[in-house]
């Protein structure tokens, strides 16, 4: 197999030469394809094997965290030391990587798949489906620099398959949409022609939308287990337990990895503007510059939501995201938590100022 089919273009390449160009006798680039317990599998011109962590890159991972360590969809500089098996050096200069903010209490990163092109964001036509979920994965999609494409399955249990796709379009501007069912084939040609070879895909959604359903569909065999989603409320089971890339037929690359239960999300100023572009818009319309659209005069954003052309869901949900990116950072950057330890302690002495007025003139 060629270093190309697996993803390598010039971007890696130019870094290769500046910077590996003299180890070529041991040092060879490697595509991590699957992760399991410390143990990563990589793929490269010499084939499949199984590699482990130098002590070099076990020294960058204490450091910097745990999105330093090797992610599926990585390029890896990777030195074979026996039969079937190779030490990983060195983890490549990333780009089009989708992460979260790693479950839990601590304030980290965790990198769900790297070296994206495409991300197909699943969501069921069924109970389960929620825009609000979507407007999540698209803020990440953005600030990732990955393009997504919202693919809505199941359009074979749905009733309304047209009103879905309107509201889905609300929320996803700009976004192409697809809807098919992966159990079936319906519209999954329209799918297929998004492929591309060397283009390297990734699957992201929630337990039960037919991610696996899909890759075997993509895949023209039954490589990934399934399960049906319970009847009461839709939700999903966990069938894919790690995340894994495949090499389809035609030449694209599919990375499916398990669902999401928890999706907090990860830096994303930048998305947020992507993803709310209509309320960003009407916001320069607000009498205020700093509007927070929350009952202060003159804001064109709760005119819209008045007159009903503007989604109160969304612009709540825009407020949600913006507070808990707030509280990442302040947990995150000692300066951003001391300016925000300031700006309280100011209000607090300002409320203080003000009943201790009330309390004089009350005397008086």
């Amino acid at each position: 197999m060629l270093l190309e089919d697996l993803g390598w273009d010039g971007y890696f390449e130019a870094f290769w030469k500046e910077r590996f160009s003299g180890e070529e006798e041991t040092a060879k680039p490697a595509r991590v394809i699957s992760q399991q317990r410390g143990l990563w599998r990589i793929a490269s011109e010499f084939g499949e094997c199984w590699a482990e962590p130098s002590g070099k890159l076990r020294g960058i991972a204490d450091v910097e965290g745990d999105a330093a360590w090797p992610a599926v969809g990585d390029w890896v500089v990777a030195e074979i030391v026996g039969e079937e098996r190779a030490m990983l050096h060195w983890v490549m200069p990333r780009r089009g990587v989708f992460s979260r903010k790693a479950p839990g209490k601590r304030v980290e990163q965790q990198v769900i798949a790297a070296n994206v092109d495409v991300a197909f964001l699943v969501a069921a036509l069924d109970m389960d489906f929620s825009p609000r979920r979507l407007e999540r994965y698209l803020a990440q999609c953005w600030d990732s620099g990955v393009r997504p494409v919202i693919v809505l399955n199941k359009a074979d249990e749905c009733d309304d398959v047209g009103a879905h796709i309107v509201a889905t379009e609300r929320v996803a501007i700009g976004v192409p949409v697809l809807a098919l069912s992966a159990r079936t084939g319906l519209g999954t040609a329209a799918l297929e022609n998004l492929l591309s070879p060397g283009k390297t895909i990734v699957l992201l959604g929630s337990s039960g939308v037919g991610k696996s359903t899909l890759v075997n569909r993509l895949l023209h065999e039954e490589k990934q287990a399934t399960r049906p989603t319970r009847e009461g409320d839709s939700k999903g089971r966990h069938t894919t337990t790690a995340r894994e890339l495949f090499r389809l037929p035609g030449g694209a690359l599919l990375m499916d990895t398990p669902g999401l239960r928890e999706f907090a999300l990860w830096n994303v100023d930048a998305g947020l503007v992507e993803t709310f572009a209509d309320i960003e818009e009407l916001a320069r319309e607000c009498r205020f510059g700093d509007c927070r659209h929350d009952g202060e005069p003159g804001c064109a954003v709760r005119a819209a939501v008045e007159s009903g052309t503007m989604d109160e869901a969304r612009v709540e949900n825009r407020k949600k995201i913006e507070r808990e990116q707030e509280f990442q950072r302040r947990k995150s950057d000692p300066e951003a938590m001391q300016e925000y330890k300031t700006k309280v302690s100011r209000m607090m002495r300002g409320v203080r100022e003000k009943y201790k007025q009330r309390e004089k003139e009350g005397k008086q």
